[in-house]
């Protein structure tokens, strides 16, 4: 009776730990609430709850975490609509899985001492290379017709921004929030000369590695849920959400409040978001940095979303036009 009792007891414990064993991920982006299901998934315990331990780093951009897929040194990153591009270009593997986040009026043209755009001419213009820093700033010179040679360009990753117009390294910026705010905040005589309202809605996607998907295609399945779930509280329980990223973040509520609503939370597939990446490829193609057009049915990759959320894909085609 006891020996039964001891092998009933054991099975039921080797099979609790086998269940509750946790799929371990590490994940990447930037430290700006546009990337708030990352972080209300972490914070809410959803990763958890769908059997995911989840591992979160953050860089100076979502953008620059992106490459870091290449070759699976992580498992899933949230950037730009530029990176994902760029980085598919590098390596087919890099597919987008979910449109994420649109940036409603998210960016700013900031500039120090001066009172609107025409005074940042032939001054030094901060921008973070290959992110929608430069996406949103080719958006300004084509609105307002300037000519790209009265500006220096200075290569800078968003976070050195404020500490650089500061010294002034640097006589303004095109990047997104929280930089503008916190620049206007910190630095005395700098203002927004032009927001982008009217301009470009960039968007932010979540990118996986195609082979890591299909290598373990259910914990994708369950990582792909787990970041619908956090967007249902972001729009559902919006101070629910605004606290959990401004704890993730180490960022006063009061601000993050102000940010988010500035942001659209979708995490789906819809034609419109063939637009921001069209924007991405048309850029690269005239830097020279695209050989041959993007492949989009092999770049978007509707499985994950269309599994857990089938409502949440709409696109009708998987190429722009």
């Amino acid at each position: 009776m006891h020996i039964l009792t001891w092998v009933a007891l054991s099975i039921f414990a080797l099979g609790t730990a086998t269940a509750h064993a946790a799929d371990q991920m590490v994940i990447a982006t930037g430290v700006d609430p546009s990337f708030s299901q990352f972080y209300v998934a972490k914070e809410a315990g959803i990763f958890d709850k769908h059997g995911l331990d989840v591992q979160i780093n953050t860089g100076p951009s979502g953008s620059a975490m992106v490459p870091f897929l290449i070759n699976d040194q992580i498992n899933a990153a949230y950037g730009s609509d530029f990176a994902g591009v760029v980085n598919h270009n590098v390596d087919p593997k890099v597919v987008a899985v979910a449109d994420g986040t649109v940036l409603i009026n998210w960016e700013s043209v900031v500039g120090k001492n001066m009172d609107n755009l025409d005074g940042l001419k032939g001054k030094k213009v901060g921008i973070a290379k290959g992110t929608g820093s430069e996406i949103f700033w080719n958006g300004v010179v084509q609105k307002y017709h300037l000519n790209p040679a009265d500006y220096t360009i200075v290569d800078i990753e968003a976070p050195e921004m404020l500490a650089a117009i500061e010294r002034g390294d640097i006589d303004g910026f095109a990047v997104w929030e929280p930089w503008p705010t916190r620049t206007i905040m910190g630095v005395k005589g700098t203002k927004v000369l032009v927001g982008s309202e009217g301009i470009i809605q960039n968007r932010n996607f979540v990118y996986m590695n195609r082979g890591w998907i299909e290598k373990n295609r259910d914990a994708a399945e369950r990582f792909m849920l787990s970041l619908c779930e956090a967007n249902d509280i972001i729009n559902n329980d919006r101070p629910k959400a605004v606290a959990m990223v401004a704890k993730f973040l180490n960022m006063p509520a009061e601000l993050a409040a102000e940010l988010m609503p500035k942001l659209g939370f979708d995490m789906y597939w819809h034609d419109v978001t063939l637009t921001a990446i069209e924007a991405s490829e048309q850029l690269l193609i005239k830097q020279g940095k695209m050989k041959a057009p993007l492949d989009y049915p092999n770049y978007i990759y509707t499985d994950l979303l269309k599994k857990v959320r089938p409502d949440a894909v709409t696109l009708t085609k998987l190429t722009p036009g």
